[in-house]
């Protein structure tokens, strides 16, 4: 009815002046539009336009938000509060954000973005900004059942459209303001899902269309944090185009747009505040240091007065650039361990730039062993004293335009070997960011020759789902999460594109009691696990039902999938992902946690917990257990601890431990009682972060040492949770 009237008007104000009350009429149509909350900006732009056409005069542009969630709330009060011609500018950006109601955003659309926030100081715009999308993260006052998080369609839109003008706009903080809001987006509401995928999916084709190194950066944290499928789709999506842009292949888009920092050298940034000298140095793969000297050099433990007083802008930044960098380097780490099944190699000067000398990545390639390889040999070496050095500390000798480098992996090295550079890291006291030198290595079992297409090897495993999907995310694995509905599901995979084959991991949800079960959306809590595939990455998938009874091919329409035959599998690509198996049952599995002593729900599982929580120990509890062989002895306490097969056994003043060094969890001397010890992130951290290791990322070492130190000196506990399982006097 609306566009039929406002035809009509249009036709009859073609050959006639509108009279007052027309004019009144067509007026109060533009303003009830703009007030229905029911009506999308586009209309409401629209209506407006073509009102102002009959009149011939512009009609004021207004802001229609929902002023419940707080950060729409804060932009009406930031506006109001303007001087009028800056009012009247920041209502046209926010009035055009809110016609933002497609998927992307038009040429047409961006080109009117960009003259509306031509027209006043762009500085304004970029802090406007940086508040608004920074207070989208917090919940509204008036708290429901989404917790204050649910977003209104209108108030997404006008977001959506903010952050795609956002997107010409040059600013740091704004950048990291986008990354925010995007990360913002995916906040769970329970039985709803992400909060705000329209939020996130514009954050991330805004940050693809920054030319700037941190917005790639942004992009890399997203991709890391965010489980969701379709996000991670628009996140490869904004990659490649970046990539098309600069005119490189995607997968080198990430290692070539590390932002420095502004570190002038490897790890290390320098400022100078006044008189005083400002140092941020990276210390490790998760942590960095502000450190400050006074003019005459000498160390200062705070941060002097004088610099919060007078350069407090320039300590802000500082301080926001060591959390951004805090929050990359776990990314280039994992960045780095996932290249062992790319086959990626690099020229010698190209590595030199993207990692050996690159300030925030150095860091952590610096502490990594590197084949260093020209037609007529290949040498392993590390950096070690301003230099690459091999296992001899010899220094290495190549000639950089001859040689290509690429990661060392310990599969086809003998033991030897092997063991000379553990020695090394030992000897060098040099901490690896990734497991290394110190990688297991899964070759084919008797069994997996005579089962030939499939493994078994980490089959019938209860693990919990949310912690299994969590890692197949980290370790670039597929997986769905199984909800209690009538529907199919394909197995866990990964896909080897370089390979040409696809990884599976056959898993089932198990349970019949919804609530017991499952959470409150239905989701399954537990799987089951069976065998391990290989299939061509084209052949189409098997799938299983939610419920569980088994994996089939569903799919008639397609050839039936053949898998690829064990043998045929390359050495390294079957121990890299057996090696990512074995940690979702080492971590995910329900033997593993200490209070799961009872078999979980209604007891179901307790001999599966029982037999595996005390059981034979995988190849990553026997890396773990010839490790602590070696460290042990270096110990305070190692007087009071030995090994006994699958355990360290701990003598204290009450009692004798026995921790698996395969789950952590603990039986006691003389009758073999069960210890629960549900361990703290500080305790785990206060115990050993003062214990040299090898490699970083092995929360089960850190947890067995924690334990074996406390107990050691079991007189001295005061929890009485553990004092009340603890309390027996040894026989003398």
């Amino acid at each position: 009815l609306l566009k039929d009237a406002l035809s009509c008007v249009e036709k009859f104000s073609k050959n006639s002046e509108p009279g007052n009350d027309l004019r009144k009429a067509i007026l109060n149509v533009a303003q009830a539009t703009a007030e229905d909350t029911s009506n999308s900006g586009k209309l409401i732009e629209s209506v407006r336009s073509r009102c102002s056409a009959i009149l011939g005069e512009e009609i004021e542009e207004r802001i229609r938000v929902n002023l419940r969630e707080p950060w729409a709330n804060r932009m009406s009060e930031d506006i109001e509060d303007l001087k009028e011609s800056h009012r009247t500018t920041m209502t046209r950006i926010v009035a055009h954000a809110a016609t933002a109601s497609s998927g992307t955003p038009s040429a047409a659309w961006r080109k009117e973005a960009a003259l509306r926030i031509k027209s006043v100081d762009q500085g304004m715009v970029a802090a406007a900004f940086r508040i608004w999308f920074d207070t989208f993260d917090q919940p509204a006052e008036e708290l429901h059942r989404d917790g204050g998080l649910s977003v209104s369609e209108i108030n997404a839109d006008v977001l959506k459209g903010l952050i795609w003008t956002a997107s010409q706009i040059i600013d740091e903080q704004l950048v990291r303001a986008i990354g925010r809001a995007g990360q913002s987006g995916q906040r769970k509401i329970a039985g709803v899902g992400p909060r705000s995928n329209k939020v996130t999916n514009a954050a991330v084709w805004a940050l693809g269309q920054i030319d700037h190194p941190l917005a790639i950066s942004q992009l890399s944290i997203l991709k890391s944090r965010i489980k969701n499928k379709a996000a991670q789709k628009q996140i490869a999506k904004a990659m490649n185009a970046v990539a098309e842009r600069i005119g490189v292949p995607p997968e080198d888009v990430e290692e070539m747009s590390v932002p420095t920092f502004g570190l002038s050298e490897v790890g290390k940034r320098t400022e100078t505040l006044g008189e005083f000298t400002a140092e941020l140095v990276i210390t490790g793969t998760n942590s960095t240091e502000l450190r400050w000297f006074k003019p005459d050099g000498k160390a200062q433990k705070t941060v002097p007065k004088l610099v919060k007083e007078n350069h407090a802008e320039e300590l802000k930044d500082l301080k926001t650039t060591a959390k951004d960098i805090k929050k990359l380097l776990p990314i280039q780490r994992e960045r780095i361990d996932g290249l062992f099944l790319s086959q990626k190699k690099w020229t010698y000067g190209d590595w030199v730039d993207r990692y050996l000398n690159q300030p925030l990545v150095g860091p952590v390639a610096r502490r990594v062993i590197w084949n260093f390889k020209t037609e007529e040999n290949v040498t392993a070496g590390i950096w070690l004293n301003d230099q690459m050095v091999d296992v001899c500390d010899q220094p290495v000798k190549f000639d950089p335009e001859e040689t290509t480098v690429e990661l060392w992996h310990p599969i086809g090295h003998d033991a030897a070997s092997i063991v000379e550079w553990r020695e090394f890291l030992e000897r060098h006291q040099i901490t690896q960011p990734i497991k290394q030198a110190h990688r297991e290595i899964y070759v084919l079992t008797d069994a997996e020759r005579q089962t030939n297409i499939y493994s078994n090897r980490f089959a019938a495993h209860v693990l919990k789902q949310h912690q299994f999907n969590a890692l197949c995310g980290v370790r670039r694995w597929k997986n769905s999460l199984r909800l209690m509905v009538d529907d199919e599901y394909p197995p866990a995979h990964r896909e080897l594109a370089k390979w040409g084959l696809r990884a599976e991991y056959w898993v089932e949800a198990i349970g019949e009691n919804f609530g017991l079960d499952t959470n409150e959306s239905g989701t399954y809590l537990y799987l089951v696990t069976d065998q391990v595939r290989f299939y061509p990455i084209e052949a189409a998938q098997n799938s299983g039902h939610a419920s569980g009874g088994g994996y089939t091919w569903r799919y008639r329409q397609t050839p039936e999938p053949q898998p690829v035959r064990m043998e045929e599998i390359p050495p390294l690509v079957f121990s890299e992902i057996m090696r990512d198996v074995d940690l979702f049952v080492g971590v995910a599995s329900v033997a593993n946690d200490p209070a799961w002593s009872d078999g979980g729900p209604e007891g179901r599982h307790r001999d599966y917990w029982q037999s595996h929580s005390f059981g034979e120990l995988s190849a990553t509890a026997e890396t773990r257990k010839e490790i602590l062989k070696r460290l042990v002895p270096r110990l305070k306490i190692a007087d009071r601890c030995s090994f006994d097969d699958k355990f360290l056994v701990v003598e204290g003043t009450k009692r004798t431990y026995k921790i698996h060094l395969g789950s952590g969890n603990i039986l006691m001397k003389p009758d073999d009682q069960y210890l629960c010890i549900v361990p703290s992130a500080s305790m785990v951290t206060k115990s050993t972060n003062k214990v040299y290791l090898p490699f970083e990322g092995d929360r089960t070492m850190s947890i067995v040492l924690s334990k074996a130190m406390m107990l050691a000196e079991d007189s001295k506990i005061k929890d009485s949770t553990i004092l009340s399982q603890i309390r027996y006097t040894k026989p003398k």
